[in-house]
Protein backbone atom coordinates (compact mmCIF):
# COMPACT_ATOMS: atom_id res chain seq x y z
CA UNK A 1 0.00 0.00 0.00
CA UNK A 2 1.14 3.53 -0.21
CA UNK A 3 0.86 6.19 2.12
CA UNK A 4 1.43 9.96 1.71
CA UNK A 5 2.51 11.74 4.61
CA UNK A 6 1.89 14.68 3.94
CA UNK A 7 0.54 16.94 1.12
CA UNK A 8 1.88 19.82 -0.86
CA UNK A 9 0.25 22.06 -3.13
CA UNK A 10 1.65 22.40 -6.70
CA UNK A 11 2.54 26.31 -7.57
CA UNK A 12 0.35 28.55 -8.57
CA UNK A 13 0.89 31.47 -10.57
CA UNK A 14 -1.21 33.84 -12.53
CA UNK A 15 -1.29 35.13 -16.06
CA UNK A 16 -1.89 37.92 -18.05
CA UNK A 17 -5.46 38.50 -20.15
CA UNK A 18 -5.38 41.40 -22.47
CA UNK A 19 -7.14 42.95 -25.83
CA UNK A 20 -6.00 45.85 -27.82
CA UNK A 21 -9.26 48.12 -29.69
CA UNK A 22 -7.68 49.78 -32.48
CA UNK A 23 -9.82 52.73 -34.04
CA UNK A 24 -12.06 51.53 -37.01
CA UNK A 25 -15.29 51.84 -39.24
CA UNK A 26 -17.37 49.79 -41.40
CA UNK A 27 -19.56 49.84 -44.30
CA UNK A 28 -21.79 46.71 -44.60
CA UNK A 29 -25.03 45.45 -45.23
CA UNK A 30 -26.45 43.83 -48.50
CA UNK A 31 -25.59 46.71 -51.32
CA UNK A 32 -22.07 48.45 -50.13
CA UNK A 33 -21.48 49.92 -53.32
CA UNK A 34 -24.50 52.08 -53.89
CA UNK A 35 -24.73 54.69 -50.69
CA UNK A 36 -27.96 56.11 -51.38
CA UNK A 37 -28.96 59.42 -53.65
CA UNK A 38 -29.17 62.89 -54.18
CA UNK A 39 -32.23 63.65 -55.88
CA UNK A 40 -33.74 67.18 -57.05
CA UNK A 41 -36.93 65.99 -58.44
CA UNK A 42 -38.65 67.48 -61.40
CA UNK A 43 -38.86 70.81 -62.66
CA UNK A 44 -39.44 73.09 -65.61
CA UNK A 45 -37.35 73.77 -68.55
CA UNK A 46 -38.05 77.44 -67.87
CA UNK A 47 -38.06 77.60 -64.30
CA UNK A 48 -35.27 80.03 -62.59
CA UNK A 49 -34.39 78.94 -59.35
CA UNK A 50 -32.12 77.47 -56.85
CA UNK A 51 -33.26 73.62 -55.85
CA UNK A 52 -31.96 71.95 -52.76
CA UNK A 53 -32.22 68.41 -51.82
CA UNK A 54 -30.72 66.08 -49.19
CA UNK A 55 -28.70 63.28 -49.81
CA UNK A 56 -30.50 59.91 -49.20
CA UNK A 57 -28.65 57.39 -47.67
CA UNK A 58 -29.55 53.51 -48.83
CA UNK A 59 -31.20 51.52 -46.47
CA UNK A 60 -29.45 48.68 -47.42
CA UNK A 61 -25.93 49.76 -45.47
CA UNK A 62 -24.79 50.75 -42.07
CA UNK A 63 -21.92 52.86 -41.51
CA UNK A 64 -20.33 52.41 -38.08
CA UNK A 65 -17.11 53.38 -36.45
CA UNK A 66 -15.43 52.88 -33.12
CA UNK A 67 -16.63 55.54 -30.82
CA UNK A 68 -13.92 58.35 -31.08
CA UNK A 69 -12.83 57.73 -34.11
CA UNK A 70 -12.38 60.59 -36.85
CA UNK A 71 -14.45 60.49 -40.06
CA UNK A 72 -13.24 61.76 -43.03
CA UNK A 73 -15.27 62.20 -46.18
CA UNK A 74 -13.87 62.95 -49.69
CA UNK A 75 -16.15 63.09 -52.69
CA UNK A 76 -14.86 63.52 -56.25
CA UNK A 77 -16.06 65.93 -58.94
CA UNK A 78 -18.47 63.19 -60.37
CA UNK A 79 -18.67 62.01 -63.73
CA UNK A 80 -19.18 65.92 -65.79
CA UNK A 81 -16.52 68.07 -63.80
CA UNK A 82 -15.74 71.11 -65.54
CA UNK A 83 -14.71 73.93 -62.71
CA UNK A 84 -18.09 72.82 -61.09
CA UNK A 85 -20.08 69.46 -59.92
CA UNK A 86 -22.21 69.19 -63.38
CA UNK A 87 -25.52 67.20 -64.02
CA UNK A 88 -25.78 66.07 -67.53
CA UNK A 89 -28.29 65.36 -70.12
CA UNK A 90 -27.40 61.87 -72.00
CA UNK A 91 -26.49 62.19 -75.50
CA UNK A 92 -26.29 65.62 -75.23
CA UNK A 93 -23.88 68.50 -74.07
CA UNK A 94 -26.29 70.08 -71.70
CA UNK A 95 -25.17 70.81 -68.03
CA UNK A 96 -27.04 72.28 -64.91
CA UNK A 97 -24.76 73.11 -62.34
CA UNK A 98 -24.47 72.17 -58.67
CA UNK A 99 -23.22 71.94 -55.36
CA UNK A 100 -23.14 69.89 -52.33
CA UNK A 101 -22.54 70.83 -48.63
CA UNK A 102 -22.66 69.37 -45.24
CA UNK A 103 -24.84 71.99 -44.39
CA UNK A 104 -28.56 72.00 -45.58
CA UNK A 105 -27.98 76.25 -44.79
CA UNK A 106 -25.31 75.93 -47.64
CA UNK A 107 -23.13 78.05 -46.45
CA UNK A 108 -20.44 78.71 -47.80
CA UNK A 109 -17.96 77.32 -45.28
CA UNK A 110 -19.99 74.14 -45.38
CA UNK A 111 -19.59 73.54 -49.06
CA UNK A 112 -17.37 69.72 -50.26
CA UNK A 113 -14.94 70.80 -51.74
CA UNK A 114 -13.57 68.47 -54.90
CA UNK A 115 -11.49 65.54 -53.77
CA UNK A 116 -10.53 67.14 -50.32
CA UNK A 117 -11.36 65.39 -46.74
CA UNK A 118 -13.92 66.33 -44.65
CA UNK A 119 -14.49 65.83 -40.84
CA UNK A 120 -17.62 64.68 -40.20
CA UNK A 121 -19.40 64.30 -36.76
CA UNK A 122 -21.69 62.17 -35.51
CA UNK A 123 -23.86 61.35 -32.54
CA UNK A 124 -24.77 57.35 -32.99
CA UNK A 125 -21.29 55.30 -33.72
CA UNK A 126 -23.71 52.71 -35.23
CA UNK A 127 -24.98 54.41 -37.33
CA UNK A 128 -23.84 56.97 -39.30
CA UNK A 129 -25.70 59.22 -41.92
CA UNK A 130 -23.50 61.09 -44.62
CA UNK A 131 -24.46 64.64 -44.34
CA UNK A 132 -24.75 65.80 -47.74
CA UNK A 133 -26.91 68.42 -48.88
CA UNK A 134 -27.56 69.49 -52.51
CA UNK A 135 -28.03 72.76 -54.47
CA UNK A 136 -28.83 72.84 -58.23
CA UNK A 137 -29.13 76.54 -59.96
CA UNK A 138 -31.90 76.28 -62.66
CA UNK A 139 -31.56 78.88 -65.47
CA UNK A 140 -34.49 78.86 -67.27
CA UNK A 141 -33.03 77.47 -70.78
CA UNK A 142 -32.54 73.59 -70.24
CA UNK A 143 -33.52 71.29 -72.20
CA UNK A 144 -36.23 69.04 -71.62
CA UNK A 145 -34.73 65.06 -70.17
CA UNK A 146 -33.45 63.35 -67.16
CA UNK A 147 -29.76 64.84 -65.72
CA UNK A 148 -27.39 63.11 -64.00
CA UNK A 149 -24.22 62.42 -62.30
CA UNK A 150 -22.38 60.05 -60.51
CA UNK A 151 -20.28 60.97 -57.20
CA UNK A 152 -17.38 58.56 -55.62
CA UNK A 153 -17.37 58.95 -51.97
CA UNK A 154 -14.20 57.84 -50.47
CA UNK A 155 -13.91 57.02 -46.65
CA UNK A 156 -11.22 57.93 -44.66
CA UNK A 157 -10.17 57.32 -40.42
Amino acid sequence: MFYVSSVQSLPTQTFQVAASIVAGCVVSGTNTGVFGALNFGTHSGVETSSVSASYVQSSSINLACTPGTTLNMSINGGSNYSTTRNLKLANFSNVVGYKIFTSSGHSAASEIPVNQNVALSYSNANNITLPIYGLLQLNGANRAGNYTDTLTVTLSW
